[in-house]
């Protein structure tokens, strides 16, 4: 299982807006893509994406921008990754003739490890990893005193 581009892209982006979450202000396209390094275009792809999805609000105007549409700790990184991605996490059925007892085997453990996917992405939410950010960023900075 592999973290797909688009997926931490979008997670990155939503890790920016939580940091600004307490200001109330929008965050405009160009002033993420900057912090996070997301080319601006791909970044508005994304934003649309999720705000079709229910994660983010946009906000029209001079001072427009994108802002959560719910409190960081109510965003699992599920959410982000479902809307990005579109994630299932049953896998598919095997096709008819192709159920040898090797397949079946195969898919009953394949179907576990989605399912444990999904339960670490559903425990871990925006406000989670915002606190590890600021953890590490401490430990960085301890460093260089």
């Amino acid at each position: 299982m592999e973290l797909s581009c688009k997926s931490e892209y979008a997670i990155l982006a939503l890790l920016e807006l939580a940091a600004h979450y307490d200001s109330g202000e929008p965050l405009q396209i160009r002033q993420i893509a900057a912090e996070q390094n997301i080319p601006d275009r791909y970044l508005e792809q994304l934003l649309a994406t999720m705000r079709r999805s229910g994660l983010v609000r946009s906000q029209r105007g001079a001072r427009g921008g994108y802002i959560l549409a719910r409190e960081p700790w109510k965003i699992s990184l599920l959410d982000i990754v479902e809307s990005i991605e579109g994630l299932d996490s049953q896998p598919p059925e095997p096709k008819e003739g192709t159920k040898s007892v090797e397949g079946m085997v195969i898919w009953e453990v394949w179907k576990e490890a989605c399912l444990a996917a999904e339960a670490v992405l559903q425990k871990h939410t925006l406000q989670d990893l915002a606190e590890k950010r600021d953890s590490r960023q401490q430990l960085d900075l301890m460093y260089y005193i």
